[in-house]
């Protein structure tokens, strides 16, 4: 599909434009401007008041004045360099230009004396005496009007300035195409939305502050356009990845029950309802895509088994795919007495399985013989042949962005895929990374889950720590101490996993073990498999421990120098204990002072243990782009909207752009053939490439 004729000026080069040459385009591209519909986008952050004054005594100083004057004498510089002062009169006072670096002749011209010309820019005292040093705007009384009252003031990038950005923003307004409306008549008629050529045009000529804020009409216009956009593609990879046939797969609920029957305590409310959606998902004849997400110890691991076992009384396989080797272990290790009481044979595969036993796996699995594999992305090899693969489980969601999920779907299996994710995602932006998605949410903690109760500790109370400790482990109780940093550094003085090691060894024995991201993965694994068999009762580790490892017995987290963590690394931390009978605590070791923001931080932490409440409050600190790490979260990144602060917006996009496909599914009618040139504009071509051929 061809861009529209109507928006080739737009997509022009950015020297088509008057006051661009090649230097300054190729500039422009610092603030991420490389064509004319480029600089619609770019809003201005500010605006200086331009207002006339009749005189210097209307003002104080230090500030914008736009006043005329008569221009009486010139005083050149005395020493090079120095400042060329230019006297001028305004309707009260007499008061001074002052210049640096100025030719002479170039002020004459510009500043004849006897004239009168309008003149705006800072006005300071210098020693008392008021003067403008280099005017922003230097103007013929009959050309006054080129000066708006108030003046926009755009973002800059080196060598270009605001005069630039102003011809250029002017030069690319002046292209703007009469386009037909993609927004909800209803919609923009109860929003009090203008159209859109109005609201470009009136983003980049604010009369006053109040129309540089975001909540000014046409700046939330602009804003929805480009949710809009956003879900109309999240919207279409849905209708498209639902267009294509599933399988439908439908249990008889014989393995789930003998699964439920084994267990100690009964599922919650929110495990058993995420079950129904899932199992109503497998039964229907189109590809599920589903995002599980729940806070840590919510019971994913049970939900997904029991999804996997529906795939298994339909007669198919099922697979559960973790990021690392360390968590297809564990899940194999955690879903394994769960298959055994449902009789389902279940079997890991990762890159360790070599020659033999490798090839007698996958023979067992091509024929049929194992219902559930677990593993590394090592299950996607070219030689893993499944008998009839029906459902794949991928953990960890945010290592795996929108991109990764449309090729998964583009390997043509016809497999229904559920995501579980155990970080707790703020609804904006759950909306935003996974709106392509139908989300099941646990949110209430399985029953027998006790508190863990959170202290503060500063760091000079070490010592009444490890007295904790020692009593701890002598009655026969585990803990992580976790540590920042993997070796000492002169500069940093985060005590390292290896010193805290020597500390700890010291002072309890050798019942301390160690883990850090240095060490080679054998002697990783045989140190946390020492801590889960208990050999070792205190696990020093870096992060690496992040990640869904389970070890009941744990009941003590110390976290050393916790106000250099992030929220949710906290929570997740935190969440590796209180998976047992024991009471559970967690120390959050700090150095004093603490900033605000590490106080506020480590004060939400103890204050609560509901993940959704943490991600709320972490978003509201630290924005969208670093809660999932930019670069990998396949975040969009939006010129106009903001997602933490219009989420409220982005849901309303949302439902505005499935409706819009649900009753135009090409795209064909008078709205969606408007949204198309939208997704052109918005350079979401991927989308129009996705939109379904009938």
């Amino acid at each position: 599909m061809s861009r529209p004729e109507l928006l080739y000026p737009l997509f022009a080069g950015l020297e088509t434009l008057d006051g661009v040459g090649p230097k300054s385009a190729k500039m422009f591209e610092g603030l991420g401007v490389t064509r004319p519909k480029d600089l619609l986008f770019l809003l201005p952050h500010s605006g200086v008041d331009r207002s006339r004054k009749g005189s210097i005594r209307d003002v104080v100083p230090p500030c914008t004045l736009t006043v005329e004057v008569e221009i009486g004498a010139h005083f050149p510089a005395r020493r090079k360099g120095g400042p060329y002062r230019v006297m001028v009169r305004d309707e009260q006072v007499e008061w001074a230009l002052v210049f640096f670096h100025a030719r002479g002749d170039y002020l004459q011209n510009q500043l004849p004396t006897g004239q009168r010309r309008l003149i705006s820019g800072k006005i300071e005292l210098f020693d008392g005496i008021a003067q403008m040093v280099h005017p922003d705007h230097i103007l013929r009384p009959e050309a006054a009007a080129e000066l708006p009252k108030f003046e926009p003031v755009y973002p800059l990038t080196a060598g270009i300035t605001q005069k630039l950005v102003a011809k250029a923003v002017g030069a690319a307004l002046a292209r703007l195409p009469e386009l037909p409306e993609w927004i909800d008549p209803a919609l923009k008629a109860r929003e009090g939305w203008p159209d859109w050529g109005q609201a470009v045009r009136a983003v980049h000529a604010p009369e006053d502050p109040s129309q540089i804020a975001p909540h000014d009409p046409a700046r939330t216009r602009l804003a929805y356009d480009e949710f809009f956009a956003h879900q109309l593609t999240l919207a279409l990879a849905r209708a498209n990845r639902r267009h294509q046939k599933g399988l439908a797969t439908i249990g008889t609920g014989v393995l789930q029950a003998k699964v439920l029957t084994s267990l100690p305590y009964a599922p919650t409310a929110a495990q058993k309802r995420a079950v129904a959606e899932i199992t109503a998902d497998l039964a229907a004849p189109l590809r599920m895509n589903r995002l599980l997400q729940g806070d840590v110890g919510a019971g994913k691991t049970l939900v997904a088994l029991l999804a996997l076992l529906v795939a298994v009384e339909a007669g198919g396989q099922g697979v559960m795919m973790a990021p690392t080797e360390i968590l297809a272990r564990q899940h194999a290790e955690g879903l394994a007495p769960l298959a055994r009481a449902a009789g389902v044979r279940l079997e890991i595969l990762t890159g360790r399985d070599k020659g033999g036993e490798r090839a007698a796996k996958l023979a067992a699995l091509a024929k049929g013989e194992i219902g559930i594999l677990v593993g590394t992305h090592a299950v996607f090899q070219k030689d893993v042949e499944f008998a009839d693969l029906r459902l794949a489980v991928v953990d960890e969601q945010h290592r795996f962005g929108v991109a990764q999920r449309m090729e998964l779907g583009a390997k043509g299996r016809a497999v229904d895929v559920l995501v579980m994710t155990a970080t707790p995602i703020p609804r904006s932006l759950a909306l935003a990374s996974y709106g392509d998605m139908d989300v099941s949410v646990l949110d209430e903690k399985p029953a027998g889950r006790k508190p863990i109760r959170t202290a503060l500790v500063a760091i000079s109370r070490i010592e009444e720590v490890l007295a904790h400790l020692t009593r701890a482990v002598a009655e026969g109780r585990q803990a992580y101490w976790v540590c920042p940093l993997v070796e000492d550094s002169e500069v940093l003085d985060y005590a390292s996993a290896e010193a805290r090691f020597a500390l700890l060894r010291a002072a309890l024995g050798d019942v301390v073990g160690v883990v850090h991201g240095q060490m080679p993965t054998a002697e990783k694994d045989a140190a946390m498999a020492a801590f889960v068999a208990g050999k070792t009762r205190v696990l020093v580790a870096t992060t690496v421990i992040e990640v869904g490892v389970n070890v009941p017995n744990a009941s003590i987290m110390v976290i050393e120098r916790a106000e250099i963590f992030g929220l949710a690394q906290l929570h997740q931390l935190r969440g590796r204990v209180g998976r047992g009978s024991a009471e559970s605590t967690c120390l959050l070791l700090y150095q004093a002072p603490l900033s605000e923001s590490g106080e506020r931080r480590l004060k939400t932490i103890r204050d609560t243990e509901d993940g959704f409440v943490i991600a709320e409050e972490d978003l509201a600190m630290r924005g969208a782009g670093d809660l999932i790490g930019t670069a990998q979260s396949g975040l969009p990144r939006f010129r106009v909207a903001d997602m933490e602060k219009q989420s409220a917006l982005m849901a309303l996009a949302q439902s505005d752009a499935r409706t819009l496909l649900a009753q135009d599914q090409t795209l064909e009618g008078p709205r969606g053939r408007a949204a198309r040139l939208l997704l052109w504009l918005l350079d979401q071509d991927r989308a129009i490439r996705l939109i379904s051929v009938g």
